[in-house]
């Protein structure tokens, strides 16, 4: 019997503790008990409410009392809210308290829009108050007179907390900076200009506003390094050159092969009329038999004319050999005879 009431009363004592647990699981007394201590309305029922809702309440109420002592007005609601919209709550307090005591204008709506937006709120702020320095890549542009300059830059920005909601990032300043260094360096006559006065490229791009949309205010341009690349003018030169000697070359290739054309052509041609000049000439024998035949044509006239024949070959021959002087020589050996 002793033995069995022992064991109900342990049995008992240990669902009392698991009670207890329970009970201070879902009420947190201490949180409690530090929120009336910081002088911060917390509700027990409220701490109730966020066990339930699987909001952490210690994350709440630390936040509560870090702001509360800074002075800001906020509720447990607005901090749940946030919350359970997946925002990180003691990063926006951190933000808030920094902003309120640098005297920028940062309410809690616009601190929960630009931390559910996905940009760090506090370092945000941290920026505002601290300028950053980006450091662009190298930048290569061609003066007007064929040289490359590559210039390196930094720049000097701060953070528009009014656009950091929907407002363009770092790439975006970097772009536009590197677009606007290629374009003055394009602008200016020759590159000792610019290597002579590096600011004016700082002053140009300034006045192009490209800060413009971004969630950043560009306070200074400063040129930290420009070096002389190499020649591009000469370079793009000298291809062209070559591609027009190349073209040149294409062209009198182009040339030779017509005139290769022409010249086969042209002996096709003289082998076609020297086939006619022979072919006319085998019609001669037939129209002299038919002159024999037909009367037209006697036999001294046939001798007669072989002997005209005779007699220019002949003289072909002596002109071909001899020149003018073999005729000179006749026309002496005539007159010796006579």
């Amino acid at each position: 019997m002793e033995n069995s009431n022992s064991a109900i009363i342990l049995f008992a004592a240990f669902g009392a503790l698991i009670l207890l647990f329970v009970f201070l699981y879902f009420v947190p007394v201490n949180l409690w008990i530090t929120a009336i201590f910081a002088r911060v309305k917390v509700r027990i029922g409220e701490l109730i409410g966020m066990r339930i809702r699987k909001v952490p309440p210690s994350i709440i109420v630390n936040s509560l009392i870090t702001a509360t002592k800074a002075g800001l007005d906020l509720t447990t609601n607005e901090l749940e809210t946030h919350y359970l919209a997946g925002g990180n709550v003691p990063n926006v307090i951190r933000a808030l308290i920094s902003a309120d005591k640098a005297n920028i204008n940062l309410s809690f709506k616009q601190a929960t829009a630009i931390d559910l937006a996905g940009r760090d709120v506090f370092e945000a702020v941290q920026i505002s108050v601290n300028p950053k320095v980006i450091n662009t890549p190298n930048v290569a542009a061609v003066a007007a007179d064929g040289i490359q300059l590559i210039a390196k830059a930094r720049v000097t920005v701060r953070a528009n907390i009014a656009q950091l909601v929907g407002g363009a990032g770092e790439d975006t300043i970097l772009a536009r900076v590197g677009e606007g260094i290629v374009t003055s360096i394009g602008s200016a006559q020759n590159h000792k200009s610019v290597l002579e006065n590096p600011d004016k490229i700082s002053k140009l791009v300034l006045e192009r506003g490209l800060d413009a949309g971004t969630a950043f205010e560009i306070l200074s341009i400063d040129i930290a390094d420009i070096d002389v690349g190499t020649n591009i003018g000469a370079k793009l030169q000298i291809d062209q050159a070559s591609a027009d000697l190349k073209v040149a070359e294409a062209k009198a290739e182009e040339r030779r092969a017509m005139a290769v054309a022409l010249e086969q052509e042209m002996k096709a041609k003289s082998v076609e009329m020297r086939a006619k000049v022979i072919e006319a000439e085998a019609e001669v024998p037939q129209a002299l038999a038919e002159a024999f035949r037909s009367g037209k044509l006697g036999v001294m006239d046939y001798y007669r004319m072989e002997n005209i024949k005779s007699d220019t070959d002949m003289r072909s021959s002596i002109a071909g050999n001899d020149g003018g002087s073999s005729s000179d020589s006749n026309k002496g050996k005539l007159g010796d005879k006579k």
